[in-house]
């Protein structure tokens, strides 16, 4: 999207409470990276139409997606995995300073192995998945058995700044990492089960929706 178009969206959101400016801010001093406010506040849209009821994040970071997705969708209890100690000792500390991180459950550990855990809280109606980007196909296979019938997965950071639309990508870890995004989108585009649309907002989000047959 036009950056002229971003800065222009980005002055009219409406303004965020003050904890999660506080939120926002750290994340910008101590680089950790949280969705971009356009795509927050697109995720946030499509939430409100959707009113899951119970979520999974997979990625929590400092809880600022966990804890905005809470304020948007009040009836909503959240599941949300984090295997940075660090960042999720953060994130406790913010969620615990506000009433809606009371339906926020935190969960410490590598999403990966944590399947059998999840399913404790489940089944979800929404999927976030926000975590490494190169395990995107292996969370999207581990955790949709775990997704209602109507449910809905989406999937942060599949544009990855533009770079999945470059040929050729120079620093080989960035290289890839995109290529492994480019694998997923391809996959999740062509699954048989679900019918999957990228929006070009923030830094890209798939949105997958199970097909209604069986």
């Amino acid at each position: 999207m036009n950056e002229q178009v971003i800065h222009y969206i980005e002055t009219i959101v409406k303004q965020r409470p003050a904890l999660i400016s506080e939120m926002e801010q750290y994340a910008q001093v101590h680089n950790v990276p949280i969705m971009e406010l356009v795509g927050m506040e697109a995720l946030l849209g499509m939430l409100r139409i959707q009113q899951p009821k119970r979520i999974l994040e997979i990625g929590t970071a400092i809880g600022y997606s966990a804890l905005r997705m809470a304020g948007a969708v009040p009836e909503a209890t959240i599941v949300t995995l984090e295997r940075d100690e660090e960042r999720f000792d953060a994130a406790k500390g913010f969620l615990s300073r506000s009433e809606d991180g009371k339906r926020i459950i935190s969960v410490f550990g590598d999403a990966l192995d944590m399947a059998e855990e999840v399913a404790q809280h489940g089944p979800f109606d929404a999927i976030f998945i926000d975590a490494a980007k190169g395990q995107y196909l292996k969370f999207f296979e581990l955790y949709t058995n775990m997704l209602s019938d109507d449910g809905v997965v989406y999937s942060d950071n599949v544009l990855f700044k533009g770079l999945v639309a470059v040929e050729e990508v120079e620093q080989k870890r960035i290289r890839n990492m995109v290529k492994k995004l480019q694998q997923y989108n391809t996959w999740l585009m062509n699954h048989e089960q679900f019918d999957t649309s990228i929006l070009p907002v923030g830094d890209g989000i798939a949105i997958s929706k199970r097909r209604g047959e069986q």
